[in-house]
């Protein structure tokens, strides 16, 4: 369940996002939660570095769109924003993708009851830089450990956030293991010091190394030059068409993010990018995800005054139909299915019988 917390003062004010997740039963392999007290006694100002803060706390939730929902809603927080992380990890293996294990997940459910990791990268990633800090202490199951050795790269949040974590082997049997990493991060902000972050990661990873020698410890490298390409979408499809979907979204919603400034969010601009993360929503397969973006750029090219008949507007329906068509999730389908039917009403395309069949499938 979520707990609000903060004062009133007058300065900048910051956003700590406290999640502690992990399955119940049997497949717990990390007491995530043990860590919340310990979090949660430390001065909301204090997390985050400002005079005023809000604190969100998660306490083993339930379900990945609650989440997302309030990390959505904590990363629209124009201050600066701490996301405290305690769970474990576990590989979607026909995507190869990193989920953040819930209390409802189990192997056979992880595609519909954890929280894509790429998630936290869409939505952190189109933050301004250098408001955003992640402290991750995170176990993973032998899949993501294996896929994390081969490729250093696969917690990666996008450019903006700073990522500082511990990731170790889930204990294979016996107790589960225990966010020592993230303890000690609470510990050093109670005792007063307002330290760097750099600072606070070399000092919990030095006291906790010792007891797991297997540790991988993650902090941001050096920033390199500025480079802004000409063109991101090469890159961006590169990194898809690579697996590295969290990378992908990061970037493209960081463009979203810089269209939205510079043109409003009824610009064209603003739209193309609603389409590319739609796209790549696509390829990450997720295609609840990719239904509702496109849905969302059809409706938003509507309100430019674009035809009904307009290519791009009938090409934005008919994706958002054929993604709705490959959701595997009844409650979703259901949940995007009128949006979709309003639009097909609007727009009935070019394929005849369109609206027809998606009204026999709604039932």
């Amino acid at each position: 369940m979520g707990v609000m917390r903060g004062d009133a003062a007058v300065a900048a004010i910051g956003t700590a996002l406290l999640l502690a997740a992990a399955p119940a039963g049997r497949g717990r392999a990390m007491d995530a939660a043990s860590v919340l007290p310990a979090l949660a006694a430390v001065p909301p100002g204090v997390l985050t570095g400002t005079t005023t803060a809000t604190v969100v706390e998660l306490a083993d939730p339930l379900d990945p769109q609650t989440v997302l929902t309030r990390l959505r809603a904590a990363a629209a927080s124009p201050g600066p924003l701490v996301v405290c992380l305690a769970g474990q990890l576990h590989l979607d293996r026909r995507q190869e993708l990193p989920h953040l294990a819930l209390a409802r997940t189990t192997p056979a459910t992880l595609r519909y009851t954890a929280l894509p990791w790429h998630w936290l990268a869409g939505e952190l990633g189109v933050r301004r830089p250098g408001t955003t800090t992640v402290v991750a202490d995170l176990v993973a199951d032998p899949d993501v450990w294996q896929r994390l050795t081969a490729v250093p790269e696969l917690l990666h949040l996008g450019p903006g956030p700073l990522l500082y974590g511990r990731v170790t082997p889930a204990p294979r049997r016996g107790e589960p293991a225990t966010p020592d990493y993230l303890r000690a991060w609470a510990e050093l902000w109670r005792s007063g010091a307002r330290l760097p972050h750099a600072t606070l990661h070399a000092e919990a990873a030095a006291g906790t190394a010792p007891a797991t020698a297997e540790s991988r410890f993650l902090a941001p490298a050096p920033p390199p030059a500025a480079v802004v390409p000409d063109d991101p979408h090469p890159a961006i499809l590169a990194a898809a068409m690579a697996g590295r979907h969290g990378e992908a979204a990061a970037v493209a919603a960081a463009w979203e993010h810089e269209a939205l400034r510079r043109h409003g969010p009824h610009s064209p601009e603003a739209v193309h990018w609603t389409e590319v993360r739609a796209d790549l929503a696509r390829l990450a397969g997720e295609p609840a995800r990719s239904c509702e973006l496109w849905l969302a750029a059809a409706e938003a090219r509507l309100a430019l005054r674009q035809r009904p008949d307009d290519p791009d507007v009938e090409g934005a329906v008919d994706r958002a139909h054929h993604q709705w068509e490959q959701i595997t999730d009844p409650a979703r389908a259901r949940a995007l299915g009128p949006t979709l039917v309003t639009l097909r009403h609007r727009v009935p395309g070019r394929q005849p019988g369109a609206l027809a069949a998606l009204t026999r499938r709604m039932g």
